[in-house]
């Protein structure tokens, strides 16, 4: 995740608590989204394409498990390190960062049981910038995605400039080529309310966990440890607050695509 500070994308803002947890488990109740059905994915290659370092987990965590048990290859496109997720910080520079987030994600990747069949390539474009280069994104893409890849992304209005910038490129970069994609929700289960109008909910399925899943989706969230902890040199808190992480610890995932 990269800093929060000043995010305001239109009415997608990300300040509070926002949207609880409890709010969002009462209401699927009532209302049962529709299931991902993924045994066509079956010994495929899946990119997840991460804006920072901890995005494939926060979204994809419990899938990523689901697919290596369904013998597919799984690459993790690194889009920036999260180098700019501490600004102006005396614990943790931009170089620091830079070397540290990957090695959170690694951790993580190995608290999933996946390290082995997972490869991880970084493209080091700048974190708090992306939307200045989607054109760079888009030609890391065209070198590394096949034919018959599958793309899962940060949803196109997630709320966070950066995963907005992942979502719109990567989802204009499937369709070009005629790839079947998924976009998860991240930030956007804290601005939205139950079945907001904002997202459109008809291109929503889920994607539910095993208890063992959701327990090694945990361990790998608390990896990222520079995003957990406060930072007593700025006086923020942590980027990954305890209501934050609690909320995407949900029983399952949600995935949205018009390719369904």
């Amino acid at each position: 995740m990269g800093t929060l500070a000043h995010l305001l994308v239109d009415d997608r803002i990300i300040v509070g608590h926002g949207t609880s947890k409890s709010q969002w488990l009462r209401a699927f109740e009532k209302q049962p989204l529709p299931k991902l059905n993924f045994e066509s994915f079956y010994s495929k290659r899946i990119i997840i394409v991460a804006p920072h370092p901890d995005d494939e987990i926060l979204g994809c965590g419990g899938l990523i498990q689901q697919l290596r048990a369904q013998n597919c290859t799984i690459l993790i496109l690194a889009v920036s390190n999260g180098t700019q997720s501490h600004p102006q910080s005396k614990k943790y520079s931009p170089d620091e960062l830079d070397i540290i987030r990957p090695q959170e994600t690694l951790a993580a990747l190995n608290c999933l049981g996946v390290t082995d069949y997972c490869q991880r390539i970084a493209l080091n474009l700048s974190d708090g910038h992306l939307h200045l280069q989607t054109q760079d994104l888009s030609h890391g893409l065209s070198k590394i995605v096949q034919p018959n890849d599958i793309l899962i992304c940060s949803y196109m209005l997630d709320g966070h400039p950066d995963h907005e910038a992942v979502g719109r490129t990567t989802h204009a970069f499937a369709k070009a080529q005629g790839l079947f994609y998924l976009q998860v929700l991240i930030w956007a289960w804290h601005w939205a309310a139950p079945f907001d109008p904002r997202i459109d909910w008809e291109q929503a399925r889920t994607y539910q966990l095993t208890e063992e899943q959701l327990t090694k989706k945990h361990q790998a969230i608390l990896q990222f440890k520079t995003q957990l902890e406060a930072d007593e040199s700025t006086g923020r808190g942590a980027v990954l607050s305890p209501e934050v992480i609690n909320r995407l610890l949900m029983p399952y995932e949600v995935y949205l695509s018009d390719s369904f």
